[in-house]
Parts: C-alpha cells; sequence; structure tokens
C-alpha cells in the first residue's frame, strides 16, 4: 500500500519550488506575450473610439456636399459602411472582422484596407528598416566613441553634431535633400520607389530590393536602391543624432560604475572592458531608445513620404485623414499601434536575453 507524500517534507518542498521557480525565461516570455495580446485588444478600442470621435461629416468628405443632401444617398452610404448603427454595435462587428482578417473597405479607394496596406506597409518598412540599421550603425558607434573621449574635442564635436540631427525638422531636411540632391544636382530620383521606365520585381515580400534580389533582376534592384537613398538618409540623420546622444549618457553611466573600474584595475584589456563590461550593461538602455526609434520612424514618416511621393502608410493615412476615410484611417492606426505593441514585445524579451535580473520582475 502506498503512503501518500508529506507536502510539509523538505524533498517534497524543495521539489515544487524548483519547479515553482524552474524556466523564468519562459514564464517571462510568456507574461510578455499575454500582456501584448492585451494591449492589441486595447488599441482595437482606442483607435475605433478615437477615430469615430473625429468631428467632420464622412459623407459629404466622401461623395460631395450636393450627395450629402440628399438623404437617399446618405443613407445608403450610412447602411453600405455600417455608420447607420448604434456604436457599440459598429465595435463588436468591427472586431469580428479583425478575427477574419478583414479591416473593412476603404471609402476613398473602394478597395479593401488590407489590399491597401499590403503595398503601402511595405513601402514604409523598407526606408524604415534602411533608416534604423544605419541609425544603429552610426548612431551607436559615435555614442561610445563621444564616451570614451569625453572631455575631449571629438566629444564635443559629437554632440554638437548630434543636437543639431536632433533640433532639425525631418521635413525641412526633406525638402532640402530634395532640392540639393534632385533637382539641383541631379544625383539622386526624386520621387516614387522605382523609375516610370522600370518594372516592378514579382512581389514575394512587398519590398523591391528584396523582390528585386530575389528574381535576379540587378537593374530594378540599382534603381530601388536609387531611390532609397534620399528618404532613408533624411530619416536617418534625424535618428542618428537621437541615439549618439542617448548612447553616450548610457555608457557614461556604466564607466563610473564600480566594477568596470576593478576590471581595468586587473589589467584587462581597454577593448576587453569595454565590450564584456560597458556596452553589454549599456545595451539595455539603449534597446529602449532604438525600439522607440523604430517605431517613430514607421509610424511619423508622413511628411517625408509626402515630400518624396513614397506610396507607404504616411502618404496613405494622409490621404484617408484628408477625405475622412474611417476604415483607412483605422486600419493605419491599428497597423501603427499592433507595430508598436510588437517592437515593445521584442526588446522586453531581448531584456530577458540580456540581463538574467529581468527575468524574475
Amino acid at each position: 500500500m502506498s503512503v501518500p507524500s508529506d507536502p510539509s517534507s523538505p524533498v517534497e518542498g524543495a521539489d515544487r519550488d524548483a519547479y515553482r521557480a524552474g524556466h523564468p525565461l519562459a514564464r517571462y516570455v510568456l507574461r510578455r506575450i499575454v500582456v501584448s495580446a492585451l494591449l492589441v485588444v486595447g488599441v482595437t478600442l482606442v483607435t475605433f473610439v478615437l477615430t469615430n470621435l473625429v468631428p467632420g461629416d464622412t459623407v459629404a468628405a466622401n461623395l460631395g456636399q450636393q450627395a450629402a443632401e440628399d438623404p437617399t444617398i446618405v443613407a445608403t452610404y450610412r447602411a453600405h459602411y455600417g455608420l447607420d448603427r448604434p456604436l457599440p454595435e459598429q465595435y463588436v462587428t468591427y472586431l469580428g472582422n479583425l478575427l477574419r482578417g478583414d479591416l473593412g473597405e476603404s471609402q476613398q479607394t473602394h478597395r479593401p484596407v488590407v489590399a491597401d496596406l499590403s503595398g503601402a506597409v511595405p513601402a514604409t518598412l523598407e526606408i524604415a528598416i534602411g533608416a534604423i540599421v544605419l541609425s544603429i550603425l552610426i548612431g551607436v558607434g559615435l555614442g561610445v566613441v563621444a564616451a570614451v573621449r569625453r572631455g575631449h574635442l571629438t566629444d564635443s564635436a559629437l554632440r554638437l553634431v548630434s543636437l543639431v540631427g536632433i533640433s532639425v525638422p525631418t521635413f525641412w531636411l526633406a525638402m532640402v535633400a530634395f532640392y540639393v540632391f534632385s533637382y539641383k544636382l541631379d544625383i539622386a530620383p526624386g520621387s516614387g520607389r522605382l523609375s516610370p521606365a522600370t518594372t516592378p520585381p514579382p512581389d514575394v515580400t512587398g519590398l523591391y530590393t528584396v523582390d528585386s534580389l530575389l528574381a535576379g533582376q540587378w537593374t530594378t534592384f540599382g534603381d530601388a536602391v536609387a531611390h532609397l537613398m534620399l528618404p532613408t538618409l533624411v530619416l536617418t540623420l534625424y535618428t542618428v543624432g537621437l541615439l549618439t546622444r542617448f548612447t553616450r549618457s548610457a555608457v557614461l553611466e556604466v564607466l563610473d560604475q564600480d566594477y568596470v573600474r576593478s576590471a581595468r584595475a586587473k589589467g584587462l584589456p581597454g577593448h576587453t572592458v569595454l565590450v564584456r563590461y560597458v556596452l553589454r550593461a549599456a545595451l539595455v538602455p539603449i534597446l529602449t531608445v532604438v525600439g522607440l526609434a523604430f517605431g517613430a520612424l514607421l509610424s511619423g514618416t508622413v511628411l517625408v513620404e509626402q515630400i518624396f511621393s513614397w506610396p507607404g502608410m504616411g502618404s496613405y493615412a494622409y490621404q484617408a485623414a484628408s477625405h475622412l476615410d474611417l476604415p483607412g484611417v483605422m486600419g493605419v492606426g491599428l497597423v501603427v499601434g499592433v507595430i508598436y505593441v510588437v517592437i515593445n514585445l521584442v526588446v522586453d524579451l531581448l531584456y530577458g536575453v540580456i540581463d538574467p535580473r529581468v527575468r524574475v520582475t
């Protein structure tokens, strides 16, 4: 006859505690995923409510004032887009459509919003990814140099350059870059993702540079890169300034820690101390700024895309807002919100990988 185990015994209690404390990274990841899922639901609610609180007559904006004065046309229009139902019912319908991947029909283009965004999102991603990669390579590198050379002429010069990069508006930089490099010097294409005579590559990812490489279309790849140069450069200049200043502050804070002084006192080489001790400790706050900067690049490119006639999310959001295209505005708002949630989730997961202390919080 088996004897029931005593839950108060040291062995059983230790095993149970070890089980509960086991896999801290897995529990940390699960918590963050659950929180992110709840945030996405909150994003849908906020997007829906704020969009429907926007003042203005969507019927007049899309059909014209004369059509808006015809009650029959107005009733038909509102019934077609579900605007004649109570807001709670509209929100429930909206959630149900979202679960099926349906963002509604654009009142401006009369196409599914998903179809419109499937072309706009990759266009914005293409310039945002290029800008954030260049910004990390340049900004973090310059920030480390400025911190290591603290108080020297190099530090002062880099701080001045980063301050100028942060202070100058991106739309002004875009206009100057367009005028100088495209109009006056004629060394860079001025607008669009490809030249009019160039045929887009087969659609695989929506990124022209990647798709042209996959198809082996080197001429198309070169043309796509040439059109990427100016908008990517403009977005990079601002983000580099931000990352340079923040990286400098983060590295300086770590350089003043006792364990860094102890590592140097033990005779470790300078580059070893910098890479293994300083950069790893400073990486957590730097990741936060990189995530926020990437989200800002994806959601804040409206004016830059307008200047360069770039058919991305910024241009689509501008057109949707101008015509009070509620499904289009909600679609852009939802995509931007989900992007921020995903970026924060990735950053949080990287926190847990880099710093084990975060996993138990």
